[in-house]
């Protein structure tokens, strides 16, 4: 009774006019970035920092929502129609969302995107409900050795899994934990790796980081990039509602793709192309007719979609409760939440219970937005990918400097996004990852604090850090982390050696 309660009451605070109209900002701004391809959610994300940097904590969280989720299903949309997904989980989807487009279902292909991914997020938000408040009561328990043992965790976790090379990923993140030490140690008072400049006593901002890394590291890589001509959408839209026989034919995919992305997605650092792929591959092994697969089949577009916006929910799990991104744009929505003043984690459910509700009522509602959006606009969401990027960019570059600027009306603010940029776009023609140097700026304070703390109450003890079996588990699960991606590396290769000795 008191979660329906809550629930009711954050839907009255949903529809209040002002939260539901950056509700509906960030859902239709989230779909168009997520159609253009480069333009992910994290960059949409950022450039609502300064739109949402004065609202209330729930209006804030439901508009990072809602461009999380709007982003996640507008990846669909240049999927189907130009072959190129707007972001990695959807690339899936291309495989018989294209196929079914080229053949003159274009409307057809977005009808059923939209629904599959309604039907995700939907089984999504009811594990959300759910399973958050079971799992903040299990981190209401934790202290200085949990709390430092889930910090290497997280930073683990998503440094192996959103590399292809663990060490690039563990080098980045090193580097993160690193840039969070510059500054005044809080607790000495002791200021290091300052260079005697004054705006690094308090330390490097997050937002200016979070801006260069993500938003001008994407425009100086597009920029560097010899562009002849700009792919044009020229498909014909029309018979968006599905007709009954292909109903029949996603109810199945939908489902397994729901629970997989939603299981999938509360395992921190999976994501959602691992979903789609391992949902597209599911359905296609017990299909009648796998032939079929990749010539444009419902299933094909249905069971990647549900599963890649069933990632959503899911991965928000984490990251309230524990303050552990479950992927790369739930990371920088943390750096967002951090920044507004609002920390994840277990005490978020105790302070700011009325602020959670919000959002579960909102994640909710936003489903049923996205699928009003998504079919009242397959006319208009194609106009949007023929917008040339000489218009986008500059309209982007200007909103990048006035997010990293009005953060504190700072020049230097500006141009630390500016450096970061610049290391951000070497890092990208490299395939270094991003995300573990935001998890370890991030992360690294809580790492240090709760180790001082460890030391202090354990009498400089090392082994504090075993002293619980949370905590243990923790650390357990960072080894496996660090090991398995490894592991399947050496067995890849053997398996390799020993196919070539057989062939010989």
């Amino acid at each position: 009774m008191e979660l329906l309660s809550g629930l009711l009451a954050g839907l009255f605070q949903t529809l209040e006019p002002w939260t539901f109209l950056m509700m509906l900002v960030g859902l239709v701004g989230g779909i168009i970035l997520g159609a253009i391809p480069g333009m992910t959610g994290s960059m949409g994300i950022i450039l609502l920092l300064p739109l949402i940097y004065h609202l209330d904590f729930g209006a804030a969280l439901v508009t990072l929502a809602a461009m999380f989720c709007g982003a996640m299903y507008g990846g669909s949309i240049s999927a189907v129609l130009l072959r190129t997904p707007g972001h990695p989980s959807a690339a899936a989807t291309v495989l018989d969302g294209y196929p079914m487009a080229d053949r003159g279902e274009a409307g057809r292909a977005l009808g059923l995107a939209v629904i599959a991914s309604v039907c995700g997020g939907l089984v999504s938000g009811v594990a959300l409900v759910l399973v958050s408040p079971q799992l903040a009561r299990v981190a209401l328990a934790f202290r200085a050795p949990e709390y430092f043992a889930l910090a290497i965790f997280g930073l683990t976790i998503i440094a192996s899994a959103t590399s292809k090379n663990t060490l690039k990923g563990l080098i980045v993140g090193f580097l993160g934990l690193f840039i969070s030490t510059v500054g005044a140690d809080e607790i000495w008072g002791v200021t290091r790796f300052t260079f005697d400049l004054r705006f690094l006593v308090a330390g490097l901002s997050l937002l200016p980081v979070l801006v260069g890394l993500f938003a001008f590291s994407q425009i100086f890589f597009d920029l560097s990039k010899a562009v002849k001509g700009e792919e044009r959408v020229t498909q014909v839209i029309r018979n968006i509602i599905p007709s009954r026989t292909d109903v029949k034919r996603i109810v199945l995919p939908i489902i397994v793709g729901s629970i997989l992305g939603t299981t999938i997605g509360i395992i921190p650092g999976a994501g959602g192309a691992i979903a789609c792929f391992v949902s597209y591959d599911l359905i296609r092994r017990f299909h009648r007719n796998k032939d079929e697969w990749g010539t444009g089949v419902p299933e094909g577009i249905a069971a990647p979609e549900s599963a890649n916006n069933g990632t959503t929910g899911g991965a928000l799990v984490p990251l309230l409760t524990l303050g552990i991104p479950g992927d790369a744009v739930t990371a920088v929505m943390l750096g967002a939440l951090m920044l507004i003043g609002l920390r994840p984690g277990p005490m978020l459910f105790i302070a700011h219970l009325d602020v959670v509700h919000t959002l579960f009522a909102a994640f909710i509602l936003m489903q049923f937005l996205v699928l009003i959006l998504g079919l009242g606009g397959t006319k208009i969401w194609p106009r949007v990918l023929n917008t040339p990027r000489n218009i986008l960019m500059p309209m982007i570059i200007i909103a990048c400097f006035l997010g990293a600027y009005t953060l504190a009306n700072n020049v230097n603010d500006a141009m630390t996004a500016l450096i970061f940029g610049v290391v951000g776009y070497f890092m990208r023609k490299y395939d270094y990852p991003a995300p573990p140097m935001i998890l370890g700026l991030i992360l690294g304070p809580m790492a240090e604090d709760n180790l001082n703390r460890g030391f202090l109450v354990s009498g400089n003890d090392p082994m504090f850090i075993f002293a619980s079996p949370i905590s243990t588990t923790f650390i357990i699960l960072s080894v496996i982390a660090l090991t398995l991606p490894l592991l399947a590396k050496l067995w890849r290769q053997v398996q390799t050696s020993s196919w070539k000795q057989t062939d010989e």
